[in-house]
């Protein structure tokens, strides 16, 4: 029989890879994850920000990136430039301060399609999930090795599965779109 543990490493995977598209998301305020993605050059090799330098969060507004070399300040600030985060680095040779912009209501519901639009991505990765196990009960039931009622008893196990991990992306998507619009 298809491994309900599978499908929920699946859907966990689906809704952790959500979680972190969310977090890249600007909201208006300051958030470390927002640096996530960005990878920096460090003597020849790609090396996460996270990996050379402090990120906190002095005010609402603000981050403050303070690197562990000083040396690497520039190339710090090259790599959040080439990131394309939408936010200007500003160095004062110590520390780099990434001053977050006021979003325009515009920019809010452009922002608010993209998180509705990481939703769908996940509810459609968990739907061909339900498929791909669907398919190999069946198989299995082809096969001999599963009888009508166990494969329809698993069938809707899968599906309430699948409709609470819906449920709880509906609700990721619900709180990240009211973060986006809150002013």
């Amino acid at each position: 029989m298809a491994s309900k543990k599978t499908l929920e490493e699946k859907i966990g995977a689906t809704k952790e890879n959500l979680k972190e598209n969310l977090n890249t998301i600007r909201a208006g305020r300051a958030n470390p994850s927002l640096l996530d993605r960005v990878t920096v050059d460090y003597y020849g090799s790609p090396t996460p920000l996270k990996a050379l330098a402090n990120v906190s969060v002095p005010d609402p507004r603000t981050l403050l990136i303070t690197p562990f070399d000083p040396k690497s300040i520039s190339n710090i600030e090259k790599g959040i430039n080439e990131a394309n985060i939408g936010i200007n680095p500003s160095n004062d040779g110590k520390v780099i301060r990434l001053a977050m912009p006021t979003l325009t209501e515009e920019r809010r519901k452009e922002l608010t399609k993209s998180v509705k639009k990481y939703g769908e991505e996940a509810k459609v990765a968990i739907r061909n999930v339900r498929r791909e196990e669907n398919e190999a009960l069946k198989k299995q039931q082809k096969d001999g090795e599963l009888t009508e009622d166990d494969v329809k008893s698993a069938m809707n196990d899968i599906q309430k599965t699948v409709d609470k991990a819906i449920k709880d992306i509906d609700e990721m998507v619900a709180a990240k779109d009211k973060e986006v619009m809150a002013v």
